[in-house]
């Protein structure tokens, strides 16, 4: 009789094979002192070093792990849904492979878990030897999301790293969008959640692979995905850029009737006044853009991702 799983570890994974072995011996040690059965489930994104043929190996090797690969880099939100598409715990544990999210907390996450809660999320207390733009603009970014969010309060300062309960798993694995912001829609399902508080630490080996323009889509697609807040702004800024215009029709009739010389009635006000106007709308069209974008991808109802090879224990 098949014993069922307790615990399944969703580790997504792109050009990681510094970190892989360093990875497999603190988690494996941890999953020794949990109690009852566990796995260990990497999602390879399309890897171009030796990461894939390192999880084969482990693979081989421990029954405990699984693995999948795609057929191309789908992106990091990509890997974690495929990884909660395949994960059969009745907890699963989301992580990142740099080892910045410490696996030492993970016994915290389950005792939270046991007392009832189904989700339970890392909140970042300290970002150890991150450079200070960086850390400036995840603060500005949460806060910014929090103010915009529609109906849904996504706490600050949060990552992927977490415990989810089987039904909380479930509940995702039933949203079809195609661009997914997974710490938004892990608030936004409800259920019981609480935090655990925790210290980030630094890269254990190998290079950042979220660079800033990368940080950058992945902001994008959190207030997009969850907040109409930019189209309800340049609908405001059209209002507002209407009056500004009614108002300097009625100044510039002033100006002609009681200063007809005035300078300000030249071809320098007018240009400043199409460049603003002009730029008010190319970025509205820009915003419209994205959010027709979206629903181009939702009509399309592509796959997620594709697979090129699956060993699931």
């Amino acid at each position: 009789m098949v014993q069922p799983l307790n615990y399944s570890f969703v580790i997504p994974i792109f050009n990681e094979e510094e970190t892989i072995p360093l990875l497999y011996d603190r988690l494996s040690a941890l999953m020794l002192a949990l109690e009852g059965e566990s796995e260990l489930l990497f999602v390879d994104d399309g890897s171009q070093d030796q990461s894939l043929r390192l999880i084969r190996e482990f693979h081989q090797q421990d029954h405990r792990i699984s693995y999948i690969s795609f057929a191309r880099n789908f992106g990091h939100q990509i890997a974690v849904t495929a990884g909660l598409n395949f994960a059969k715990g009745e907890a699963v544990i989301i992580m990142d492979a740099d080892l910045q999210d410490p696996p030492e907390i993970v016994p915290q996450m389950i005792d939270k878990w046991k007392s009832g809660y189904q989700v339970v999320y890392a909140q970042r207390v300290a970002r150890k030897q991150e450079h200070w733009f960086k850390r400036l603009t995840a603060y500005l970014f949460y806060r910014i999301l929090q103010f915009c969010a529609d109906d849904v309060k996504i706490p600050a300062d949060t990552g992927d790293f977490c415990l989810l309960d089987r039904q909380v798993v479930n509940t995702l694995n039933s949203m079809p969008e195609r661009n997914r912001y997974l710490r938004g829609l892990r608030a936004w399902i409800g259920f019981n959640q609480t935090s655990i508080l925790f210290e980030r630490d630094p890269r254990i080996a190998g290079v950042i692979k979220y660079t800033f323009f990368k940080s950058l889509r992945l902001a994008i697609d959190g207030v997009i995905s969850m907040s109409k807040a930019p189209l309800r702004f340049f609908a405001y800024l059209g209002w507002v850029a209407a009056v500004f215009s009614v108002f300097m029709m009625f100044l510039t009739l002033y100006w002609r009737i009681i200063s007809p010389g005035s300078q300000l009635i030249g071809y320098a006000f007018i240009t400043i006044s199409i460049f603003f106007l002009s730029s008010v709308q190319l970025i509205s069209i820009g915003v419209l853009g994205e959010y027709i974008g979206r629903i181009y991808d939702e009509v399309k109802q592509r796959p997620l991702y594709t697979l090129k090879e699956v060993n699931i224990h």
